[in-house]
Parts: C-alpha cells; sequence; structure tokens
C-alpha cells in the first residue's frame, strides 16, 4: 500500500539550523509523569515515537537549576543529570530522529518544594502554586546567574546527545514569558517598560545559547503568543506578533503555542482539531525561520493544508503522538484505516498531574513500552492451544477481541445490544463527547479484518449457552451499572426518601429517558458525566439545580486542564450550582441538601432528581459461572473464567481499555503474588542512606 502523492510534502526533510529532519512530524516536549523517577520508562516511550516515524522527538520540560525545582520532569542542574537525559537521546537516535530538549526555568510557578529555594519572579508577586509564599523580584546578579545556568544547561545538552535546545517562553509559566507579559513584568530598569526591554532577556537566552551549541545543535524558542487575558498580556495579534517580527531571525525555530494548558491542550469536548491555526497564521509573514504549532492534528487532510497554506512548516503533536506514535509511519505506508485517532480527553495529561506515568484511551500500551515491554503495534504471537470467548462488546471487549485476534487466537465476541461498543457508544452521543466513538471505530475497524474473530451483536449470553460454546477462556466484559440509590464517594448508605422523586441516572439518560420541568443532578463521580447531562438536559429545556459535595463542579476535571471551563458552561447553564453540598433526602417535590462542612440544610423544589454517584460491575454472569463446580466448567472445556473492564472494576474508559489489553496479552487479569512490570533499578535520592551523625 503506497500512500496518494498530496501526502509527500510531509515526508519532505527540512533544515533547523545546523540539524536537518528527516520529515515534518515533530512530537513538540510533552509532560508524561515518568521523567527523573522512571528514566526507563521514559526514554522508552520516546524511543518509541522514533520508531514509528516522528523527525523530531522531544522531552518534557527540563529543569535548568534547583529555583525551579519540579517533581516530576526532568532536569539538568548539572552534569551529574547528563546519564538520564542520555537515555532518552539515545533511544530518540537509534530510529534516526532528532532529539530535542526544553530546558526550563519555571519562576513564580516552581513551589520548590524539596529544595525550598525561594522562588524568582520578574517583579514581586504571589507565587502561582498553592503552596503559600512570594516569589522575590529578581535583580541584575539573579539575571546573569539565569543565564549562566541555562548557558551551562545548553551545554550539558550537548554533551547528552540533543540536537535541539529549546528556550521554553510558553504556557505563561516561565521566566521568559513573564519577563515579556506586561502583567507580569512591572520592572522599571532596562528589563522592563517597552517591549524591546521585556523581551531583553528573551534575546540574550538566544544569543548565548546560540553561542554556546549553536554550531552544532539547532536552538528553539517555545513561545507563548497569546496569554488569552486580554490586552493586559501578550495576545497574537498584537505583542505576540511584534516580537516575532522583533526577535524573528534570532533562533532556528519557532514552536508556538498559546496561555496555559487549559487553552493550549483544550480538550475535544471544547476545541476542535487545528483550532490554533488561528493564532499561527501570522507567524510566517514575519520571519524565515521553521515554525512548528500544535492543534491535535490526527487527520492527515489537515496536516496537509497546515503546510500547504504557509501557516506551518512542521507538523507539531504530543496528544496525536501519544495515542498513535506511529502515526507518521501509517501515513507514510497509506494505511490511514490503522491511524488510532487521539479522541482529545487529556486523560493523559491528568496522571502526569497525579504524578502518575501517562497513560492514554485510545493507545493501552503508552507508559507500559519499558516496564510491562509492550509494543504499540506488535503483540507476541499465541502461545496456547485457547479459543476465547468474550461476552461483552464494550471497550474491554472490544480491545481484548483485537489484542487476541492479533495474536492469531479463535475470539468469539458476543455482546447483547445491536450495537457495538457499549459505554463509548452510548456516551459518544452526548455533548461535546463524539471523538469518543473512535476508541469503537478503530477498534471496529481492525477487528473486521481478522477473520480468526467472530462478532455477534444481539446476543445475549446465560452461563448455560457459555458452556455450550466449546471455548476454552472465557472473558466476562459486560460493563457496570450507574447507582440509582445516591452511594458514592460521600454517602456509603442509601439516601433516603428517592421513592418519593423520580429518579433518574445516566443509564436512563443514555437511553432516551429524559426528565421534565425542574431537574436536580447530583455529582458524586467528579469527572465528565454529571456536567455533559447538564448540557444536555438544559437543551431539552429542563431547569437544572447542579449540586456536588466537592468544592468545585467536576472536580477531577482539574486534572484534565478543562474545569474552569466545565464550571463555567455550568454556571450559564444552570438555574443554581451548589458546591460543597450533599444530597442528603428527598420528599415529594423537593430535596434536602446539606453542607458538606457545616452540615446546614435547605431543600429546594424539584421534580426529579438526576443520580451521577457510583457504578456497579454487572458481574452476574461471572458470580454464577464461577459458582459451578469445577467439573462441570471442566467438561465444558473451560480452563477460566475472567472479569475485564468494568466488570472487573468500574472506571474510566481508558481503565477498561487497558484491562482488554491487558487479558489479550496475559490471558488473565488476576492478581499476582509479584509486581508484574519491572520497576527501576535506581534508588531516588530520598532513599539513599543518611550520612553518620557529626559527618557534612
Amino acid at each position: 500500500m503506497s500512500r496518494p502523492a498530496r501526502f509527500d510534502v510531509l515526508f519532505e526533510p527540512l533544515q533547523i539550523g545546523p540539524v536537518t529532519t528527516k520529515n515534518r512530524f515533530y512530537q513538540v516536549p510533552h509532560c508524561n509523569g515518568m521523567g527523573r523517577a522512571h528514566p526507563s520508562g521514559m526514554a522508552a516511550m520516546r524511543g518509541i515515537k522514533a520508531e514509528g516515524g516522528w523527525g523530531v522527538v522531544c522531552t518534557e520540560q527540563c529543569d535548568i537549576h534547583y529555583s525551579t525545582q519540579h517533581q516530576r520532569e526532568l532536569r539538568l542542574w548539572d552534569s551529574q543529570d547528563i546519564p538520564v537525559l542520555s537515555r532518552a537521546s539515545g533511544q530518540i537516535h537509534a530510529h534516526g530522529a532528532l532529539a530535542g530538549v526544553e530546558l526550563a526555568h519555571n519562576g513564580g510557578h516552581a513551589a520548590n518544594l524539596e529544595s525550598r529555594a525561594v522562588p524568582v519572579a520578574p517583579s514581586t508577586e504571589t507565587t502561582r502554586s498553592l503552596l503559600p509564599g512570594t516569589a522575590r523580584a529578581m535583580d541584575k546578579e539573579d539575571i546573569r546567574s539565569f543565564r549562566r545556568w541555562h548557558r551551562e544547561a545548553a551545554l550539558n545538552a550537548r554533551r547528552a546527545g540533543f540536537d535541539i535546545v529549546y528556550i521554553y517562553a510558553g504556557h505563561s509559566m516561565t521566566l521568559p514569558i513573564n519577563f515579556l507579559s506586561p502583567a507580569r513584568n512591572r520592572r522599571t530598569d532596562e528589563y522592563g517598560g517597552s517591549l524591546e526591554n521585556r523581551a531583553r532577556l528573551l534575546r540574550e537566552l538566544i544569543e548565548d545559547t546560540k553561542d554556546a551549541v549553536g554550531d552544532t545543535c539547532a536552538v528553539a524558542v517555545r513561545l507563548c503568543i497569546d496569554e488569552m487575558i486580554g490586552p493586559r498580556g501578550i495576545t497574537a495579534d498584537g505583542e505576540g506578533y511584534d516580537v516575532i517580527e522583533l526577535l524573528g531571525e534570532l533562533p532556528d525555530l519557532w514552536d508556538i503555542n498559546i496561555a496555559n494548558m487549559g487553552h493550549d491542550g483544550a480538550t475535544a469536548r471544547f476545541e476542535q482539531e487545528g483550532w490554533q491555526e488561528k493564532y499561527v497564521k501570522r507567524v510566517k509573514q514575519a520571519t524565515t525561520k521553521p515554525v512548528v504549532g500544535v492543534g491535535r492534528f490526527t487527520s492527515p487532510d489537515t496536516m496537509v493544508s497546515m503546510l500547504r497554506s504557509g501557516t506551518l512548516d512542521l507538523i507539531g503533536a504530543a496528544r496525536p503522538s501519544i495515542a498513535d506514535p506511529f502515526l507518521p509511519t501509517k501515513i507514510e505506508q497509506g494505511r490511514f484505516d490503522d491511524i488510532r485517532e487521539c479522541i482529545g480527553c487529556n486523560i493523559c495529561l491528568a496522571f502526569d498531574s497525579l504524578g502518575a506515568p501517562l497513560r492514554c484511551t485510545q493507545n493501552p500500551t503508552m507508559g507500559e513500552e519499558w516496564r510491562r515491554g509492550w509494543h504499540p503495534e506488535t503483540i507476541p504471537p499465541k502461545n496456547t492451544d485457547d479459543t476465547v470467548l468474550i461476552v461483552g462488546g464494550g471497550p474491554a471487549g472490544l480491545e481484548a477481541a483485537r489484542g487476541l485476534g492479533q495474536r492469531g487466537y479463535d475470539v468469539i465476541l458476543c455482546e447483547e445490544s445491536r450495537e457495538l461498543g457499549g459505554r463509548v457508544t452510548r456516551e459518544a452521543r452526548l455533548p461535546g463527547m463524539a471523538t469518543y466513538g473512535r476508541v469503537r471505530d478503530w477498534r471496529l475497524q481492525q477487528l473486521k479484518r481478522m477473520k480468526n474473530v467472530q462478532l455477534l451483536p444481539g446476543n445475549r449470553m446465560t452461563a448455560d449457552l457459555v458452556l455450550e460454546a466449546g471455548c476454552s477462556l472465557v472473558a466476562v466484559a459486560t460493563g457496570a451499572t450507574w447507582s440509582d440509590d445516591g452511594v458514592g464517594r460521600h454517602h456509603a448508605t442509601p439516601v433516603p426518601g428517592l421513592a418519593d422523586l423520580q429518579v433518574y441516572t445516566p443509564d436512563d439518560i443514555m437511553d432516551g429517558r429524559v426528565p421534565q420541568g425542574r431537574v436536580v443532578i447530583y455529582d458524586d463521580d467528579h469527572y465528565y458525566m454529571a456536567t455533559v447531562i447538564a448540557e444536555h438536559l438544559a437543551a431539552a429545556g429542563c431547569a437544572i439545580t447542579f449540586v456536588t459535595p466537592e468544592p468545585t463542579v467536576a472536580a477531577f476535571t482539574q486534572y484534565t486542564a478543562e474545569q474552569k471551563r466545565v464550571q463555567r458552561r455550568i454556571l450559564e447553564l444552570c438555574s443554581a450550582v451548589h458546591t460543597s453540598t450533599a444530597l442528603v433526602r428527598a420528599e415529594p417535590g423537593q430535596a434536602h441538601l446539606a453542607c458538606t462542612y457545616t452540615g446546614r440544610e435547605n431543600t429546594v423544589p424539584t421534580d426529579a432528581l438526576v443520580l451521577s454517584t457510583g457504578q456497579i460491575p454487572r458481574d452476574a454472569l461471572y458470580q454464577e459461572l464461577t459458582r459451578r463446580a469445577p467439573a462441570v466448567l471442566e467438561t465444558a472445556g473451560i480452563r477460566r473464567v475472567v472479569r475485564v473492564g468494568d466488570a472487573h472494576g468500574p472506571g474510566i474508559i481508558a481503565a477498561a481499555v487497558h484491562s482488554g489489553h491487558l487479558f489479550a496479552r496475559n490471558l488473565d487479569t488476576a492478581l499476582t503474588d509479584r509486581a508484574p512490570y519491572r520497576r527501576e533499578n535506581v534508588a531516588p535520592e530520598w532513599d539513599r542512606p543518611l550520612p553518620p551523625r557529626g559527618v557534612a
């Protein structure tokens, strides 16, 4: 299979300063939750991207000094940190890609929890972390020191084998962009006031880095071209563009981004593919240097359009490279149907924010490349004579069938509904959730090619039918149901009085049963479900009172960088919003609410309640099968029955997909006596023995 000629432009080499990338696919710096704590995992993940055809693969941010200490990401304080960085560059180079490193100092955004250094900023300001404190204004000596730290880090980056060295002035959170921003820089010396003065530090950093490593390394600037705070900050049609005009020819590459991750990394619920084009389209008019930008690009046609229109020179990607590390190779080979498209859910970002290795809803191998040895495109061939019955065609069942089919196992998948996809199909119909359907669509596309996999929708399986199926492995992937009694994180027992009101669950809403009139939505799940239901019911004309025990709406979405946008939408749509409030009981026409801190109660009139609280595994089939005598299962030829996905433990869709993939790899999902993955064979600094008393 070959690609159409119109895609050839994506595979043209491009010179970036003294180095050349083999194509136009550029994995921009992105966080991953592994960093220096899991260096082997971090390096293997980057190496897989290079193997998948990305011409440039960059690290996440790399702290240059202890005064910008980050808990998880990489650091390059001195030569001691070179070996960790070398692991990444070595694996990237092994597949012919260029390796980029993003040198960073987060100024007043750095909590410095480990180093306890007082944060620094262009001007005195309250620190941006939740830790109470103040970042002190940098004096001239601080600025000279910062330039020295950055230069030394650039030299160490070259020693670590990197080809592209970044000056990070992006995401509204680093010292260079904070010096640029009139909202953050109130200095009256030569580093403040006019744009030329506020850009002085960025100019000096570019010149310092070029002088240090520019003969062999490309020097890139990642610039926040719009802080998204209006005229008091940098804007794309104002000073953001002026910065490019002022400094446009100094670096070897411009990497353009927008504000913080809530904007730059917007979820598909709020922004469509390529939405940043309006911010970056003028940049090429002000510089002859290559420009890279992002936009959650998954469509090859959109990528070509970005290049041919002169908007970009390189197709930047973080999340699409996570969902499909082999995206460039698949385009090069014309395998467009094999592209595993990003759904824009930001679960990757969430787990980095939680301090764990990243994961992906679409790609269950992400973060598992080193520790489990999982590869996104290959899986070991079958090594048993088993035949497999999978009961349930949701995300876990589809992924299990796909993985087992790829291994060469004969698989039967039965689904009681006439539609495959389970919760993915149902949830994708809710407002803003359409891209979630890609989880189903990609797997069905793969499964339809596999002659060894039978898909049987519209078939409800009983225990007796399972015994008659003649399969040696049975995976119960029958999903979960939403609780209708109010039990969740806040309430461990049912809410009294629910029989006196019309009560709906998310399942009811997705089944088309919609309440009328005044509706109280009680969210004790704290992710997207309650809020997308609120949008759905508001569009149907309901007057909604939104209630949650958490201090914020959809509290988990702070990790997916969309909480503020979610809460704003709910405040706009709902008649009333009660945070830090629990539903405590119901009676005809009323819901009784109580403050989670004081216990003070109030009542709200309502015609119906929607409860988005806990989920209950639908594992009755599993329980019935495992209650059968072992001899009965043995006679039926069944050697193992397992639960997969939400039937095993309800959670997010990414967890269900991972569970299905785990079963496909291991033919089991049970807990084991030993950790099922490798751990880093390095002792963190805090685990090292303390020196004897009295020894400095």
